[in-house]
């Protein structure tokens, strides 16, 4: 068997479809198959590249042909799709995958562990809770608001809020039963939340790469652990200005000879963690303006985030600040070292966690 030899899987729940070029560019076999053929083939097969799309079930395939002895590649399915000829099917998509394997500018996503499966997965069910609970939120405020109820601003209210139209009779039998069913749903997905969180504190306090991120101002539990599970090793990138365009928090260009147009962020990548960190940057410019207002002392990054808002406006400094973050996060990560805030000099770094 050929060295270059490579093999494209079109994954799906039940049919796999198989391509297997021998020479770049043909595709010298076909199979259609189940789970367990695809398995038994790739298990009697000597070791070569596997190409797969970086979907979610990507993954723990990916780690079991690993096992085998195979090497595994997975490519982003926005860079596959632009391979696709004709009509998007099974053998379409396999034979794209074969095609984007050959773009070297096309740069693999690692292979996820199961830990890091396992963090994404509550960063995202606890995603869920939220947008669940904030939805029943407004929903009791759109109702009571019709009936001429007002709550305050905040989800501390809501309960209160409620339980004083109900001990008032304000409300019909009919809608105050519903009303009391909202409100258990709602104290249940405070639950789960916190029992998310729980799970979170419990995971980072087993990894020494989430304490060392925790260091930095503005990156808390939340903004550690997403990058654990999103980015699994500094190493895949170069230098943090790479970290920050993966995550979408540089200008988008559109650029042709000596004229260079630079506009918004590009807001590539996992928006979650993008969300994340842009929020504590806008904690960072609080903080900072505080600060400044008692006449507090202020790090070499709080007054460089207060002298940016007040230079080009709140939002493009918020934006810029949470791209700095980034590189630091790299900077910090890849050199297993801690943020130290420097008053007046660049940051100091060092090498134990207190």
């Amino acid at each position: 068997m050929k060295e270059d030899t490579t093999i494209a899987v079109d994954i799906a729940k039940n049919v796999f479809e198989i391509a297997v070029s021998r020479r770049p560019g043909c595709v010298s076999e076909r199979r259609r198959c189940s789970r367990a053929q695809m398995l038994t083939f790739f298990r009697n097969h000597p070791p070569v590249t596997v190409v797969l799309e970086a979907c979610g079930a990507a993954h723990p395939l990916a780690r079991e042909l690993q096992g085998m002895g195979h090497q595994v590649r997975l490519l982003p399915p926005k860079h596959v799709r632009r391979y696709v000829l004709g009509n998007r099917t099974d053998r379409a998509d396999a034979t794209a995958l074969l095609e984007a394997n050959r773009n070297e500018q096309i740069l693999p996503v690692p292979v996820k562990t199961e830990a890091q499966q396992a963090l994404s997965a509550v960063h995202r069910m606890r995603s869920g809770w939220l947008r669940t609970r904030t939805a029943r939120l407004n929903m009791v405020r759109g109702i009571l608001r019709e009936l001429g109820v007002a709550i305050p601003v905040g989800a501390r209210h809501v309960q209160p809020s409620v339980l004083a139209v109900l001990r008032e009779a304000r409300v019909a039998a009919p809608l105050a039963t519903l009303l009391m069913s909202v409100l258990s749903e709602i104290l249940r997905l405070n639950e789960s939340i916190a029992e998310s969180e729980r799970q979170l504190k419990a995971i980072a306090q087993e990894m020494e790469s989430v304490r060392r991120l925790e260091t930095i101002p503005g990156i808390g539990l939340l903004t550690a652990t997403a990058l654990v599970a999103s980015v699994g090793e500094p190493s895949r990138f170069a230098s943090g200005r790479r970290l920050s365009a993966f995550l979408g928090l540089v200008p988008r260009e559109h650029s042709s000879g000596q004229t260079r147009r630079l506009g918004s962020i590009t807001k590539r990548g996992d928006s979650y963690l993008r969300t994340l960190l842009t929020h504590g940057a806008r904690s960072i410019l609080l903080a900072a303006s505080r600060k400044r207002t008692k006449g507090s002392g202020l790090d070499r990054l709080q007054a460089w985030a207060l002298e940016l808002s007040e230079r080009r406006g709140h939002n493009r400094a918020t934006v810029a600040l949470a791209n700095k973050m980034a590189r630091l996060a790299w900077a910090i990560w890849s050199r297993q070292d801690v943020y130290r805030p420097a008053a007046h000099s660049s940051v100091l770094l060092t090498t134990t966690i207190s």
